[in-house]
């Protein structure tokens, strides 16, 4: 608990460094270089459109899992409810006393 309210604190304090730090200057292009400027814009489009993707898979692969593990733990239920429902017929009725 100690490792986690320290790391939390440390996070924080992380994020308000962060937060209050100047946004980088970026040099803006000239005319003379307009090929330039676009190789990156394309080299970013293509960046960005891999990483969705990466994102989409996770997020798949993760929806997948859970409802394996989902599936499983209601498969379990079944058999624990049909378990205890087979119990019950093959015990003997308790006598009712008057």
């Amino acid at each position: 608990m100690n490792k986690l309210l320290a790391i939390l604190i440390a996070g924080f304090f992380a994020v308000g460094a962060f937060a209050q730090a100047p946004a980088a200057t970026v040099a803006p292009a000239t005319a003379a270089t307009p090929a330039v400027a676009v190789a990156p814009a394309k080299a970013d489009a293509k960046t960005d459109a891999k990483a969705e993707a990466k994102a989409a898979k996770l997020k798949a692969k993760a929806k997948a899992k859970a409802d394996a593990k989902a599936a499983k733990a209601e498969k379990k239920v079944e058999a624990k409810t049909e378990a205890q429902h087979a119990a019950l017929k093959t015990a003997p009725a308790a006598p009712v006393q008057k």
